[in-house]
């Protein structure tokens, strides 16, 4: 009991009315703060296509089979797909890619693979094969040959400052050298010069 009586006279009122003060402080922040004011979700349009809400008692009719991907029909049921734009979407894109292949160089495959179809002599073929594969050594050759230059010249230039280098490195040794004889010298002269006093 004289626990408990010395621990009630060591609380300070003053501690026990800042902790009221804060839990009262965190309540009514808490409370009345504007972020946790609830509001009324959006309502969608009457025009959008999501506007009708589900009803459970209402028997909705699903898509019947029609022999497309999964036994239902490729057309989207709803109605949003647009036949007649998607006709045109594909003919277009299938005008493109003609465009495509028609605008290709004499150096494609596609040209070597037209002139097998076309039935252009095996000799021709070989002949062209054998051209391209001579301009791609051809470039190979020089790639290397440009690269071997490059090499050696960063191997002069990297043998000049080495050469460089080791006689900057040899100077400052000699001058280094010299300047430890004459220090040992003088202080030699100031042992002598101290023995003597």
């Amino acid at each position: 009991m004289k626990k408990a009586m010395t621990w009630l006279k060591n609380i300070r009122p003053l501690r026990v009315l800042t902790v009221f003060l804060a839990g009262i402080f965190l309540f009514l922040t808490q409370a009345c703060g504007a972020p946790g004011i609830a509001t009324q979700p959006p309502q969608p349009d009457a025009q959008s296509p999501y506007s009708e809400r589900y009803d459970p008692t209402k028997d909705y009719p699903l898509s019947s089979p029609a022999g497309g991907i999964n036994n239902f029909s490729d057309v989207e049921p709803r109605g949003r797909l647009d036949e007649k734009g998607a006709t045109d979407r594909a003919d277009a894109l299938a005008k493109n890619a003609q465009k495509n292949i028609d605008r290709k160089g004499i150096d494609s495959p596609g040209q070597y693979g037209e002139n097998y179809k076309q039935g252009t002599p095996l000799g021709e073929r070989v002949k062209n094969l054998g051209e391209d594969i001579g301009s791609s050594a051809e470039e190979v050759r020089k790639g290397v040959v440009k690269g071997t230059q490059r090499g050696i010249e960063n191997l002069k230039g990297n043998t000049q400052n080495a050469a460089e280098d080791v006689t900057t490195n040899v100077q400052r040794g000699a001058e280094d050298a010299g300047r430890n004889v004459r220090r040992t010298a003088d202080d030699a002269g100031n042992a002598v010069k101290k023995a003597v006093d």
